[in-house]
């Protein structure tokens, strides 16, 4: 299994695709296929039964997943940004590549 820098709850902008420069929440990271689930995005339609827990049924729209190059992590000072690591004694801290600041 792969470790990737982004985590789950990290606010990300989509770089490619048809989604591109629209930004949301990681919901749920696929180690094995390296996809991310991202909040709102990248939306398809698909044909839902009737069941006990899901009473209408019909066509909902769910999340589809991207791959996980598609997305770049955001800074809350300078945007789009590359992680690095910085370690303090201990602890390794993600950090934005372009000002240093922790994220």
């Amino acid at each position: 299994m792969e470790k990737f820098k982004l985590k789950k709850n990290d606010e990300v902008r989509i770089i490619a695709g048809r989604e591109k420069g629209k930004q949301g929440k990681i919901l749920t990271i696929d180690h094995k296929k390296k996809r991310v689930f991202v909040e709102g995005l990248n939306l398809v339609k698909k044909a839902m039964k009737k069941t006990q827990q899901n009473q209408k049924g019909g066509i909902a729209e769910i999340e589809s997943p991207l791959h996980i190059s598609n997305v770049m992590i955001i800074c809350k000072k300078c945007g789009p940004t590359r992680i690095g690591y910085k370690v303090d004694g201990q602890k390794k801290n993600r950090v934005c590549r372009k000002c240093g600041e922790q994220l």
